[in-house]
């Protein structure tokens, strides 16, 4: 199995690309705080010093690191994903619970039509193109013309997520949608 690393905007963050190998359907993401975690390959992952958190991917996996280096992280890493996948255990072992749906979305009722065209545009355009540089973004809350935001993976902590969420995001979403006034990120 042939792993790739790939940098992301994210200094602190490094995308490990799987070839010819499924992870899972949806980006799931996975921290040492979350409390279940049903993925023996997140676990130990999680458990290499300096790893913080995950986020999978169809074919890739991006880690955020804390204080340690790459060159102090990268062939544990390396070591953990390949053994894995060697084992022929599955990435994760329930049903991806952590896609986004829009019946999770917290919005008024008289506000469906508009919270549907932001889930199309953001499952459409801006979720695949954050996706590419090892990221996600879940969507949380519509209310009185504000989208609330999560950044997921790489975007997470990253110096440019501002930047992504402002002129990006909110832009995209402000020019299709007049009822969208402004993007606020949830951490």
């Amino acid at each position: 199995m042939f792993i790739q690393t790939e940098s992301t905007p994210n200094p602190n963050s490094l995308k490990f690309i799987l070839d010819n190998y499924e992870l899972c359907e949806n980006p799931i993401e996975f921290s040492k705080t979350r409390k279940k975690i049903h993925s023996t390959l997140a676990d130990e992952l999680l458990k290499i010093e300096g790893v913080e958190n995950l986020l999978f991917n169809k074919n890739c996996i991006s880690v955020n690191k804390n204080e340690y280096t790459w060159d102090q992280l990268k062939a544990s890493i390396l070591k953990v994903i390949s053994n894995h996948i060697n084992s022929g255990l599955p990435a994760v072992e329930k049903k991806d619970h952590n896609s986004v749906q829009i019946d999770s979305v917290n919005y008024d009722k008289d506000d469906t039509k508009v919270v549907s065209m932001i889930n199309s545009i953001l499952s459409s355009k801006i979720r695949p193109a954050i996706m590419q540089d090892g990221g996600d973004v879940q969507f949380i809350k519509y209310e009185s013309g504000t989208v609330y935001l999560s950044l997921k993976g790489s975007c997470a902590g990253c110096p440019s997520a501002t930047v992504t969420l402002k002129n990006g995001i909110e832009n995209m979403l402000k020019h299709h949608i007049p009822e969208v006034k402004q993007v606020e990120q949830v951490l």
